[in-house]
């Protein structure tokens, strides 16, 4: 059934890689297709989350081993849920201009290709993490590869709220690498589990919302239900990017009551935290693609920053 509903639609698929296929001779190789379907920048920011949930709860009894073996399970899965993401989206990739060259739209790889690809390093992330890792590291990377894969991706067409819910997966990865390090209960247990998924989760939102905002007339091409492309005066999203961005602030203060981190964090996260909330008022009072995208600049030096003073903390001053 799969294949037959894959293939029927083959011709649509070919006249978009007729009209947007490079020359055969600059064409992308078989192996930069395959490495674009996992979306490696994508993966790196979330094994460095992963890598920094795992030193977190270790602290000192950190094994380098474990770590490995945590950031390649969990790097596998990240691949395969970005592979079936782009497979579910293929004929939306098609309509919108950023992304209709990519491997699927493009037609260079086939459906059926990208599902066996994306199935198998899912599943094969799962089973190295269960073998070499522990059972809680391995729920949580397939809760959440189900989140991405199977919640958030098919909502992206269904409602303008998708970017909450897609915030849930996208702040699940240093909970992965928190669970290697303690299980369920070792340590600081579910509360710091739950500290590091408040930032990731939180700092997400403004974060999408400033690319949805300078791409909203892209993602409205093909269909994605963002908040931008249902909010023309950007009131909505200006309101909803202060008020995440504002909401970071306390965690300064509420991490170290969970017990991780201490006075170095707090400095650093009101520091970069009022950085990153100037800048999302910024757009709030001139709601351009300019300020969008500064917005989107401070909050790629936010999460590195927020993190390197939390696990410096955690590992030096304490």
């Amino acid at each position: 059934m799969m294949k037959v509903t894959l293939t029927g639609e083959a011709d649509t698929l070919t006249s978009v890689a007729s009209a947007v296929a490079a020359p055969r001779a600059h064409a992308p190789s078989r192996f930069a297709d395959y490495l674009e379907l996992t979306k490696p920048r994508i993966a790196v920011m979330a094994l460095f989350t992963v890598g920094a949930g795992y030193l977190l709860a270790a602290g000192g009894a950190a094994e380098w081993r474990v770590l490995l073996n945590t950031l390649l399970g969990a790097g596998l899965v990240a691949a395969g849920g970005s592979a079936l993401n782009q497979l579910f989206e293929r004929r939306i990739d098609a309509r919108m201009r950023r992304t209709l060259k990519r491997p699927l739209p493009a037609g260079r790889i086939s459906p059926e290709e990208a599902a066996a690809f994306g199935a198998g390093l899912a599943g094969a992330g799962l089973a190295y993490l269960a073998a070499t890792v522990s059972l809680p590291a391995t729920v949580a990377a397939a809760l959440t590869f189900v989140a991405y894969v199977f919640v958030y991706t098919p909502m992206k067409t269904k409602t303008a709220w998708n970017t909450v819910v897609g915030a849930v997966p996208g702040a699940l990865p240093p909970v992965i690498g928190w669970f290697a390090a303690q299980g369920w209960n070792g340590g600081l247990g579910w509360k710091g589990a739950l500290a590091v998924f408040a930032i990731l989760f939180l700092w997400q939102i403004p974060h999408f919302l400033a690319i949805a905002w300078m791409y909203r007339a892209d993602y409205s091409a093909g269909g994605l239900k963002m908040l931008p492309g249902c909010d023309p005066s950007g009131k909505r999203t200006a309101f909803v990017m202060v008020v995440t961005a504002a909401s970071l602030l306390p965690l300064a203060f509420l991490v170290p009551l969970a017990g991780l981190g201490g006075w170095l964090f707090a400095a650093g996260a009101i520091v970069f935290g009022a950085l990153f909330l100037r800048r999302t008022i910024e757009f709030a009072r001139d709601r351009t693609d300019r300020k969008a995208r500064r917005v989107l600049h401070s909050s790629l030096f936010y999460l590195p920053a927020v993190f390197a003073f939390l696990m410096l903390d955690a590992l030096l001053v304490k």
